[in-house]
């Protein structure tokens, strides 16, 4: 008798994956999981390898790693040199961006916290709210003048 391979269909891979059923038919769409097969009455079917791959991928995105760093990783070998060094440099570009959030963050602290101090809590009209108009009008002075905003992605 042929050993068989275990065959989850997509609630099953979800729980035990962790990744929820959307995400993995995303994963799907943007090839980072095989196309699954499909039992006789159309149902998505994963392996065992299908379920590891979802936690890898899991695991990278917790990290903060885009789709092109995880799908970078998802296609290295980790016993070929070239390889070792490709992901140790998506490591390093990752952090990289890492470093450039934590510096936005510290750079948002700031802000809420100068917006924060407008507020005392004594007074009956609200300060706060005040200055975040004055911010929204202010951005959008901004964003015409320089043709749209920047977002990083």
């Amino acid at each position: 008798m042929a050993h068989e391979i275990p065959a989850w269909r997509i609630g099953d891979a979800a729980r035990r994956s962790g990744v929820n059923a959307a995400n993995i038919r995303y994963y799907e769409k943007e090839m980072l999981l095989k196309p699954c097969s499909r039992s006789a009455n159309s149902y998505r079917l994963y392996s065992d390898e299908d379920i590891h791959r979802l936690r890898f991928i899991r695991l990278c995105r917790a990290m903060d790693m885009s789709l092109d760093e995880v799908r970078t990783l998802l296609a290295l070998n980790s016993d070929l040199p070239a390889d070792v060094h490709t992901a140790c440099h998506t490591l390093d570009q990752h952090l990289e961006h890492v470093r450039a959030r934590l510096q936005e963050l510290q750079a948002l602290e700031q802000d809420l916290r100068a917006l924060r101090s407008r507020c005392d809590g004594t007074d009956d009209h609200c300060h706060v709210i005040d200055a975040l108009h004055a911010q929204a009008d202010a951005q959008t002075d901004a964003l015409e003048r320089t043709g749209g905003a920047k977002r990083h992605v």
